[in-house]
C-alpha cells in the first residue's frame, strides 16, 4: 500500500485489505452515497469522494496533508488487517468470511455522531435511516456548503427537545436521542469517561441512555469508540452464531479484535448466504 500524489488528488495504490465500498456496506455508518465507482462520505467535516481506480482508490482533491492527518486515520490504514485475519486462520467460518470481505476496516468515527445514528438505526431499514439522518443533519447541523451539513452537536439537540425533532420524522427514536443529547450534556454519560473506561464499565455507561440495550452498545463500541472486543449481535449474527457455533458460544473466546471477526461474519453471512 503506497500513496501518489496527483493533480486530481491522491491516489491510493495496491490497497491491502481496504475496499472503501465493501467498508459502508457493512453497517457501520450512513452518512455515504455510491454512484458507480465512486462513494462520497460524510465525516470530520469533510464531504470526501473516494473512486475506484485501477489497483486502487483516489481520494478526489484531498491533498497529502489532509490524507495523512485525516482520512488515514479515519480508515484505520495504520492497523494490520492481514495479521488480524491470519490470527483467526484456526476457525474456517471466520477465514473464509475474511476471504470475501477482506476490504472491511472499522472506520474511526465522531462517537456522538454513531450513538445516535445507530439510535435512528434501531428497527428500521437502510434507506430510511440514512434519509433521518440526513434530514437531522440539515435541519440542526452546520451548513459547510455544497450539501455537507455537520451532524448536530447534543447542545442543538437538547435545545430543539423532541418537538422539535419532529421534522425527522424518527418516531419513538426522538425520545431516546433527546434523552442520550441530555445525558452526555449533563456528564451523566460521559465520552470521555467512556474512552478510559474497561469494556464492562463502557458497556454499562452506554446503557444508561433510554433505548440503547446490548446491541447498540457494542455497535458505538466498536464503531465509535475502536473497541475491538465489542460483539455485536443481530438477527444476522444470531445466524451466524446459530449455524457455525452452536449454544453456548461466547464473543469473547475471539479475543481482542472480535468485532472485527463479528463484521466478516455478518457481512458474509447477509451477502452470500442471505435469507434461509
Amino acid at each position: 500500500m503506497y500513496t501518489e500524489i496527483t493533480e486530481n488528488g491522491i491516489l491510493l495504490r495496491e490497497p491491502e485489505n481496504f475496499d472503501p465500498f465493501v467498508s459502508c456496506e457493512c453497517g457501520q455508518c450512513f452518512r455515504f452515497e455510491e454512484n458507480g465507482d465512486e462513494v462520497t462520505i460524510y465525516a470530520r467535516r469533510r464531504k470526501l469522494r473516494v473512486k475506484k481506480c485501477g489497483d486502487g482508490y483516489l481520494f478526489e482533491g484531498v491533498s497529502k496533508e489532509e490524507f495523512d492527518g485525516v482520512w488515514y486515520d479515519y480508515f484505520d490504514l495504520g492497523r494490520d488487517y492481514a495479521a488480524i485475519i491470519e490470527s483467526f486462520s484456526g476457525d474456517g467460518h471466520i477465514s473464509r468470511a475474511a476471504k470475501y470481505g477482506g476490504g472491511i476496516r472499522i472506520f474511526r468515527q465522531d462517537p456522538w455522531e454513531t450513538l445516535v445514528s445507530l439510535i435512528i438505526s434501531q428497527n428500521n431499514n437502510i434507506p430510511r435511516i440514512k434519509k433521518i439522518i440526513n434530514s437531522l443533519c440539515v435541519l440542526l447541523g452546520e451548513d459547510l456548503g455544497g450539501g455537507n451539513f455537520v451532524f448536530p452537536a447534543p447542545k442543538a439537540i437538547a435545545e430543539a427537545g423532541v418537538d422539535g425533532l419532529a421534522p425527522i420524522r424518527a418516531g419513538f427514536r426522538a425520545k431516546y436521542i433527546y434523552d442520550a443529547a441530555l445525558k452526555t450534556l449533563s456528564g451523566e454519560v460521559s465520552p470521555e469517561r467512556i474512552k478510559n473506561s474497561s469494556y464492562e464499565e463502557a458497556l454499562a455507561e452506554l446503557k444508561k441512555i433510554k433505548g440503547v440495550g446490548d446491541k447498540v452498545a457494542n455497535c458505538v463500541l466498536l464503531f465509535g469508540y475502536g473497541f475491538t472486543c465489542a460483539f455485536p449481535v443481530d438477527v444476522w449474527v444470531k445466524r451466524v452464531i446459530a449455524e457455525y457455533y452452536g449454544e453456548g458460544f461466547d464473543p469473547a473466546s475471539l479475543g481482542e479484535y472480535a468485532g472485527i471477526a463479528q463484521q466478516y461474519l455478518f457481512y458474509y453471512r447477509r451477502n452470500v448466504v442471505g435469507e434461509r
